[in-house]
């Protein structure tokens, strides 16, 4: 394993607020105390950073009514604008820095990957076929692609990361929990505000918004973002530094509020991305149970080929296939809020669509083995949402209804490069050493999902008493899916290459490249229910315990599956199983100090059979992975949060999750490198117990800021700082855990200085990764079982300063 300086040691003083106030909440004359004063609650919530108001309560809309985080029997993270802001967690792969229960990883923003305590979407290649099991929502619209959580935030009011399923409250069913992202809405009095940011590796971010009224009852406002910033590796090929940003966004709402009980929203966002991106650097190489002449150091050492270096550290590559990750994604939105009755009627009508043009290098290496990857996709996307809220003294309650279509349509080309033959086939063949075997040698893949489901929901909060309060929901769901897949192969001068022929050649041919054609279709009704008891112990304490059976949607395989020995694909593969989950959490959250401090905490467990598992073949094209059922799942932990603001002065924050993971029950998973690429090699492992993938056993997040009063520029205000750290254990970095992929733990810690004149002026220069630590964001398996790791280090500091005004 790579090693890495580590700040372990230095975590352990942020034991000590988190030990001195579990002690604080458990003493029950403390916490009368505390809730003697409700007038000066100073309400964080539990993932809540130092950038919460002082004095005024964290409302949230997790249970799609407005009400203050402390008395949501959620585990639920709360980032504000501000605090996004302030540390530079511009989208959801950053954010995970400030919510410990939350993984993002990222080859590129298809393959990308959103999950909550361990859980969501199978790591590895994407597939469009199957739901992701964390819900991504901005401002009630569902986006169903993982690709929108690449883009920055625009104009983001607050971001509510909810853990555990959300299925009877939220349009789509979610196993894993919900990121609900809330924007800035137009208002009927002008304000305006303006971002400047600028830093090293060529960092310049520009944020803007501007709102106010255009009549009486007409109200708008308008946002844009931009974002670039130089690439942190260079490539030695092509003279380029890749993995750059390169993003701009623009949002533009209209309010029209005929009268005081109907509002309708009319939005309109558009998103691009056009980066240098994506790749990859050599990490290390190991034993497989190819024969030596068939692993990477023969194979290289055959075409003379050394990498520019063997330190990931180093951030050199040479890629030679082009690389681009030109990424578009926009959409309209009419959201419509009615007080009709005793309660609220919301409409949310929806269009999205996604534009996806990528380039890859897939041998992970300088030489022309793998010339051309690309699998451009276009994607539409409709929703409807209708939602009836009602609040009473004892009874609330949420019944919605819920349509979504969507179609993908893919077009994939890949080809072998003259560098092919020698690399991809048996050395003691003679085919080996004709170029021309491989060379030229393209796949065509033309693929299509149709994806429909529809929904009704709800929930129902009974107040039995004033302590004591029983919340079941149910969910009928029914969903729709199919799909086709054709593969075409050609040879070098544009000759089709098909089974029929068994000529060597065309046999040494079907073996990087065989075409397959399926339709794929999968339908299912599923129901679902919850049942949450929450029980108010006393003024500033609440108890929760929540029950629910759920699931996650069957689906098809839109990649390819296996063949037969005749070649002919395994229909039964085709499809998969719907996940059956159960989950099982109870929780308490606290409030003391006279409401300056929360202590909350969750302890979970899921278990879910006929886990979806990402599953990957080794060579170069007979298959870029496919999905498969695993039998059992399971992920426990305990989660912890804690936030003090004794005054004005001061604030921090200490949030903790152990997850423990596992596939309690998969015996026939794909092998680990080591143990595979021989004619005596297992054609599947067991490997029952092991950890999922990406998912530390630990997980930190810690911070505080600092002020005293100060004047400049002849406003009075603050001076500042602030400090913002996290920590994760090590994580495996492929589907079955190898000893080549295990990512070690890390630290990272940023800094800020400035200046704050309440809404009006906020100057500060930041430091992120302030100590440099060396870090790996991800290691790959090259294909081939050479033995090839690559691996994408993470940022390496960065310093810089930001400058916001307000008016």
């Amino acid at each position: 394993m790579i090693r890495k300086s580590s700040s372990r040691r230095r975590l352990a003083p942020a034991a000590i607020p988190l030990t001195l106030l579990l002690l604080l909440a458990a003493d029950p004359a403390f916490a009368a105390e505390g809730a003697a004063d409700d007038t000066a609650a100073a309400e964080s919530v539990a993932g809540e950073g130092p950038q919460a108001a002082y004095g005024n309560e964290i409302v949230v809309t997790a249970r799609r009514r407005s009400e203050t985080a402390q008395d949501v029997p959620i585990a639920i993270s709360v980032v504000g604008g501000d605090q996004i802001d302030s540390t530079g967690s511009f989208n959801v792969g950053r954010l995970q820095q400030l919510a410990p229960t939350l993984q993002f990883y990222t080859s590129n923003p298809r393959n990308s990957a959103v999950n909550i305590r361990g859980i969501g979407a199978p790591f590895g290649l994407t597939n469009d076929g199957i739901e992701q099991g964390v819900g991504i929502y901005v401002d009630d619209v569902y986006y169903s692609r993982v690709a929108s959580a690449t883009f920055d935030f625009l104009d983001v009011a607050q971001i509510e990361v909810l853990r555990g399923p959300q299925g009877t409250l939220y349009g789509k069913n979610t196993t894993a929990g919900a990121i609900n992202i809330t924007t800035n809405q137009p208002t009927f009095d002008f304000e305006g505000k303006a971002e400047l940011s600028i830093g090293d590796l060529n960092f310049k971010q520009a944020k803007a918004a501007i709102s106010g009224p255009l009549s009486d009852r007409l109200a708008a406002r308008i946002a844009v973002s931009a974002t670039s910033r130089r690439g942190t590796i260079y490539n030695v090929t092509t003279d380029r530094w890749i993995q750059s940003q390169d993003n701009i966004g623009l949002r533009g709402q209209l309010l029209w509020k005929p009268t005081d009980t109907l509002s309708i929203t009319l939005v309109g966002d558009w998103n691009k991305q056009d980066a240098v991106c994506c790749g990859s650097v050599f990490v290390r190489t190991g034993a497989t149970q190819r024969p030596l002449a068939r692993q990477y150091a023969a194979l290289a050492a055959a075409q003379g080929y050394i990498v520019p270096s063997t330190n990931p550290y180093d951030r050199l590559t040479d890629l030679d296939a082009n690389l681009n990750a030109g990424n578009e994604i926009g959409g309209v939105a009419l959201r419509v809020k009615w007080d009709v009755g005793p309660g609220t009627l919301t409409s949310i009508t929806a269009w999205r669509y996604w534009d996806w043009q990528p380039e890859n290098d897939r041998d992970f290496t300088g030489l022309p083995i793998v010339t051309k990857s690309q699998n451009p996709s276009q994607q539409n996307q409709y929703t409807q949402e209708l939602r009836y809220n009602v609040s009473g003294d004892r009874v609330d309650f949420v019944l919605g209804g819920f349509a979504f279509h969507q179609r993908i349509d893919t077009q994939g080309t890949e080809a072998h490069g003259a560098a092919s033959s020698r690399w991809t086939l048996n050395p003691t063949s003679a085919l080996a050493n004709d170029p021309t075997v491989l060379d030229g040698l393209t796949a065509r893949n033309t693929q299509y999902l149709k994806n429909t489901s529809l929904a009704l929901f709800g929930q129902l909060s009974w107040k039995i008493t004033d302590r004591l309060t029983i919340q079941p929901g149910a969910r009928i769901n029914y969903d729709k899916k199919d799909g086709y897949y054709q593969r075409l192969v050609f040879a070098g001068d544009g000759s089709p290459v098909t089974r029929a022929l068994t000529d060597p050649v065309s046999v040494a041919r079907l073996g990087v490249f065989a075409p397959q054609e399926y339709a794929p279709s999968f339908s299912d009704w599923n129901f679902s229910y919850d049942l949450t008891a929450t029980y108010k112990a006393a003024r500033g304490m609440l108890a929760y315990a929540t029950y629910a059976k759920t699931f996650k949607s069957g689906g098809i395989n839109q990649n390819g599956v296996p063949t037969d020995g005749a070649g002919n694909p395994l229909l039964g593969a085709a499809t998969i199983r719907p996940e059956a989950v159960d989950h099982y959490e109870a929780g308490l959250k606290t409030e003391y100090w006279n409401g300056k401090g929360t202590f909350n905490l969750a302890i979970f467990r899921t278990d879910i059979g006929d886990y979806q598992a990402n599953v990957n073949n080794g060579q170069f094209g007979v298959l870029r992975g496919y999905l498969a059922n695993a039998d059992k799942v399971r992920t426990q932990g305990i989660e912890a949060d804690v936030a003090i603001r004794p005054s004005e002065r001061f604030n921090a924050y200490v949030n903790g999750a152990y997850t423990d993971a596992r596939y309690r029950r998969f015996v026939d998973a794909p092998c680990p490198p080591e143990l595979s690429g021989g004619t005596n090699s297992p054609a599947n492992c067991d490997i029952s117990g092991a950890r999922l993938p990406g998912v530390s056993k630990w997980a930190l997040s810690f911070g505080a800021e600092a002020n005293v009063p100060a004047s400049l520029f002849g406003q009075e205000g603050q001076i500042y700082l602030g400090y913002d750290g996290s920590y994760r254990s090590n994580f495996s970095s492929n589907a079955s855990p190898s000893i080549y992929t295990w990512v070690d733990g890390y630290s990272l810690s940023n800094i800020r200085v400035g200046f704050r004149a309440e809404r009006r002026l906020d100057v500060f220069v930041w430091v992120r990764n302030a100590f440099d630590r060396d870090y790996i964001d991800q290691l790959f398996v090259g294909p081939g079982n050479t033995g090839l790791i690559t691996g994408l280090p993470g940022d390496p500091r960065t310093w810089g300063g930001t400058i916001k005004f307000g008016f």
